[in-house]
Order: C-alpha cells, then structure tokens, then sequence
C-alpha cells in the first residue's frame, strides 16, 4: 500500500441497510477509502431519513440530522428488489463488488433468491455481512432469531440496561445505542478478517453478526462474576472496587477509581485524610465497596467545597485517575477533540457547513480527514454507478426509470 493510500481503497461495499447498525458499520469502510453503494427503495428510501433533528434551509428544503449521522461518504443508489428485473441488477452488481452488509429481518433476502448461497456462487470472493438481533447462522440461530431487535430491547436483553440505575431504582438506558453502534464496529472489523483471509484463499465468507452477542460481550465482566461466583452485579452499586464513580462537586461532578493499594494511599494523602489509609475497614477495594456507607461521607465533604476543575487537578496531580463529567457542549469544545480531529467538517447541500463526529482511528501512514462527503441524496448515484459499474447507457437507465425500478 502506498503511504497516505486508505486502506480499504478499490474495495466496493453494497450496502442493503436501515438505521443505524449496518450504516454505522459501511461509515467506517468508508471512512477507510471503501467505496459504500447504498442500495435505497425508490420514493423514500431508508426510514433512517425520516427522523430528527429535521434541518431546513432557506429554499424550505429538509434533511435528517439522523440519517447524516451515519451515512457520510457513501454513494446512493435506488434500486425496488421487490422487483424481479431489479434483482438482476442487483445480482450484477454483487459480481462487481467485495462487500455486501445487510441487516434486514432474517431470511429477507434469501426469500428475494439473494441469500449467500445464491450470491456466492455468482461471486465465491464475495464477503456477506449481515446484523441481526439475535443471529440467523445455520446452527446458531437460536429460539430468538426472528424477533425483531431495536437498541432498547438488546440493551435489555443483554444484560445492559440491568447495571445502569440508581441501586434501588428501575434499570435505565443510556442513551446511547450501544447495542447498534458497536455490532456496527464489530462487523466492520470482522469483515476486514474477511477480506484478509480472502486474500490468502481466494475464498468469500459469511458473517453472521447478533446484537444480542455483543450485548453479552459488552457485560462480560457482570456475566463472568455470575458464571465464578454465582453473585449478581446490582446497578448504581460497585462491589470490587471503591472508592468509584461520579462525586459531586461544588459546580459539577468528577468521576474517578481507585484500585490498588498505592492508589489508595495516594488518595487518602490528597483529600487531607492519610490515616484513613491504616484504617482495617478500609484497607482493601472489597472492604472499601463494603463499607463505602461509611467513606463517601469524607470524600463529599472535601469534593462540596471545591469545583470540578480544582478536584481534578489535584486527584491528577497525585496520581489518581479522575476527570470531570462533562456534557456534549463541553465535548464539542474540548481541546482533546480538536487535537485528535474528531470533528469533521461535511458541507451538506441542505443544511449547510455542519459538523460531525470523525473517525476514531488514527494510523501514522493514513491521513487524518478534517472533511467528509455529505450524506447522498436518496437514489443521488444511480445514473452514474449503473453506467459506470454496469455499462447502461442513458435511455436503459432512463427506462429503468420509467419501470419504477429505480
């Protein structure tokens, strides 16, 4: 690979999705120089566009803050696979392409005769991807396969929503869609596999992704206290390590850890308190957890008279792990961020110079974007992909038109 090449660049990616696990998951091939084809149904296209933030511009015209969130760098094209001469196109297409992602209902395309068996043997080097909430792999489908899956419902069926509460209250989700963006990033890698041992075998593969999997995953230490001790993990509580958590502040909260023995005397010498640290019902972080009724009194009394911004540096300054709770204004401002080029710029045709959340990944012989191509407009690419990948000239694709098939 030449220096400042992406790594992914001359891949192609179809991309059959909807929401955001999938279109999370081709955002970041994109962001590595793939080219993502996002095949939309004519007319309105993924329900992702539909959602808020709804942003106007002065000519009245409308986008979805949604759908722009996920769906940078990637080309659209509306193709009705409900359509049989749609699906030919379709079938072409997958001849000329690496990748394709999908997270429709279980069994959807196989219905349509574009599962993997079909697709692969029109193209035995291609890589099929595809999420689903509980997985559909032959042998691994499980009593769950076809239910229907949202974020909410795998958070809490995986275990998520359990730990995240007060103690006593009732479980919270956290709004934030774990259980759709990391199965995103965990196909996006798992299809980088893929593609490396296609490389050594000539060979395609099948990638079954279920949310519900990476739930677990994402809980494996609640589930492995479980599994070793038969001891369930109860929200808003933390058994095995204290002190631990967001304290208050006098203009905030600070969030911090202490775990070994040295980080506690460390500690205790920074709140003013050293002879907590010989104290026997302190003196380990299980005992600490246990009797934490008794700790957190201390340590409030010397956050409350002192701001976020105090607390931490002087938690920093010996040595203990701290930082500020901070809100998604603070974020969008943190100098962090900017150093590390999270935000990018993207000049969207509707609303305007806007910026989005980069691309976590940094490698030394890869550039770091600062901007990014907007969100495609719904079927945006069709002409130019069906001429340039299969060869349609103006009036076929014209007819096509005609046909309502794209």
């Amino acid at each position: 690979m030449l220096s400042g090449t992406k790594p992914l660049s001359g891949i192609r990616v179809l991309a059959v999705e909807t929401q955001v696990s999938s279109p999370f998951c081709t955002m970041m091939l994109a962001d590595a120089g793939a080219e993502v084809i996002k095949i939309e149904p004519p007319g309105k296209g993924d329900v992702a566009r539909e959602p808020g933030p709804i942003l106007k511009n002065e000519r009245g015209e409308k986008t979805s803050g949604y759908f722009m969130r996920f769906n940078r760098n990637k080309k659209s094209l509306t193709l009705n696979l409900k359509s049989e001469q749609a699906r030919l196109i379709f079938k072409e297409l997958i001849k000329a392409s690496d990748v394709l992602v999908e997270n429709l209902k279980p069994g959807t395309l196989t219905k349509m005769g574009l599962g993997y068996e079909q697709l692969q043997a029109l193209n035995p080097r291609l890589v099929h991807a595809a999420i689903s909430g509980f997985g559909q792999m032959e042998g691994y489908a499980g009593p769950y396969s076809q239910r229907p899956a949202y974020d909410i419902v795998i958070q809490a069926m995986g275990g998520l929503m359990n730990l995240i509460g007060e103690e006593n209250g009732q479980p919270i989700h956290p709004m934030i869609a774990f259980g759709d963006i990391v199965p995103g990033m965990l196909t996006a890698y798992a299809i980088v596999l893929a593609l490396y041992k296609r490389q050594l075998t000539g060979q395609g593969e099948y990638i079954d992704v279920a949310m519900f999997d990476v739930m677990m995953t994402l809980t494996e230490r609640a589930n492995t206290l479980y599994s070793l001790t038969g001891n369930v993990m109860s929200r808003g509580k933390e058994t095995l390590i204290h002190p631990w958590g967001a304290y208050k502040t006098s203009d905030g909260y600070v969030a911090l850890i202490v775990l070994e023995s040295s980080m506690w005397e460390k500690f205790c010498n920074a709140v003013g308190k050293p002879e907590l640290f010989k104290d026997p019902q302190f003196d380990n972080a299980m005992k600490r957890a246990k009797n934490r009724q008794a700790l957190d009194p201390v340590i409030n009394e010397w956050m409350s008279g002192k701001t976020t911004e105090e607390i931490t540096g002087i938690l920093l300054e010996a040595g203990v792990p701290a930082g500020p709770v901070r809100s998604a204004k603070e974020v969008y401002e943190c100098p962090q961020a900017s150093a590390r080029s999270m935000w990018i710029e993207v000049e969207d045709p509707v609303a305007g110079k806007v910026k989005l959340v980069g691309n976590p990944i940094k490698m030394k012989n890869v550039p770091v974007d600062s901007t990014a191509l907007p969100a495609p407009g719904l079927g945006q690419h069709t002409e130019a992909l069906l001429s340039e990948i299969l060869g349609y000239d103006s009036e076929k694709i014209e007819k096509l038109r005609l046909e309502q098939l794209i």
